[in-house]
């Protein structure tokens, strides 16, 4: 029997996760926060998946943290500040070499995540899936995309991408995962502050050319300088194919503004400008737009970490 894909976090990447592994047949249990959570989740009947404009519902089973089944695969869906605790409740229940899967946004979490389960194997992985959840446990897929998932440490690729194939998830074992990362990170630096800042979708950017020019070049020479010239290669370049690719989108950073939610700018910016103060890099836009970004969020009554 297939081992059990455990889900820790019912938002968008994690319900499309836990939807597509369920309807291949696939075992999945989904891990809610509290009580209150598990007793809604149970109300729902189930997670519902949006796509092509059809509804499905699938009955995925949940339970809380405190379950007593033990946990050998984890997904770990939710957001990167709410990372480390949430797998730190759950770390009594990982079996001897589970195996857990982060789809954390940005860098820092990945490694805040890997300190607390050292009896674990911790694979990042990079993803570029659309979806949004137009409603409590009901997620849309908006943008087929792709995931990359490695293990700087151990570059060996895991039996269980096989459960990924027959759930229709596109995917690829990549022994540069860090590259990738880093890569995402810059992309997202470059796009994400500058349409909150703005107030524009991906597309009014195209105005701002010369403010994106500015931070891809000094997004670049930190790419360089913290060992990663693969992630720096042509990104400017990237950055306004994917302005123009995503035109019409709203960015997830400005989607958390607009809700009302906390971004995770201390993984994206944040982290980008502390690795620029450890390399004793002078990057005047990128601290420049990250203190713009932080008042910005301090405006509108919302954590600025």
């Amino acid at each position: 029997m297939s081992t059990t894909w455990h889900v820790l976090g019912a938002g968008s990447l994690g319900t499309l996760w836990a939807t597509r592994l369920a309807r291949a047949g696939l075992p999945v249990r989904l891990i809610l926060r509290d009580t209150a959570r598990l007793q809604a989740y149970e109300m729902a009947g189930g997670l519902t998946l949006v796509e092509h404009g059809e509804a499905q519902l699938y009955p995925v089973p949940a339970e809380t943290p405190d379950g007593i089944e033990p946990i050998n695969r984890l997904l770990v869906a939710c957001k990167a500040y709410d990372a480390e605790k949430a797998v730190e409740q759950l770390a009594p229940r990982l079996s001897p070499g589970a195996e857990l899967i982060l789809l954390q946004n940005g860098l820092g979490s990945q490694d805040a995540v890997a300190a607390q389960v050292p009896q674990a194997r911790c694979i990042y992985a990079s993803s570029t899936e659309g979806a949004f959840r137009d409603s409590d446990w009901r997620v849309v897929f908006a943008g087929h995309g792709f995931t990359w998932l490695g293990d700087a440490g151990h570059p060996v690729a895991p039996i269980w991408l096989d459960d990924l194939s027959a759930a229709g998830i596109p995917h690829e074992w990549s022994t540069e995962i860090l590259t990738r990362l880093w890569r995402k990170l810059a992309l997202n630096c470059a796009i994400n502050p500058l349409t909150v800042l703005h107030d524009c979708r991906n597309g009014g950017l195209l105005e701002h050319h010369c403010e994106v020019a500015t931070l891809c070049g000094e997004l670049t020479e930190l790419l360089e300088r913290c060992g990663q010239p693969a992630a720096a290669e042509n990104l400017q370049q990237e950055v306004e194919r994917v302005i123009l690719a995503t035109a019409a989108n709203y960015s997830s950073m400005y989607q958390d503004v607009s809700n009302r939610r906390r971004t995770e700018i201390s993984y994206l910016l944040g982290y980008a400008c502390k690795a620029s103060d450890r390399h004793q890099l002078n990057l005047p836009h990128l601290n420049q737009l990250q203190q713009r970004l932080i008042a910005r969020l301090l405006s509108l009554g919302l954590p600025s970490d």
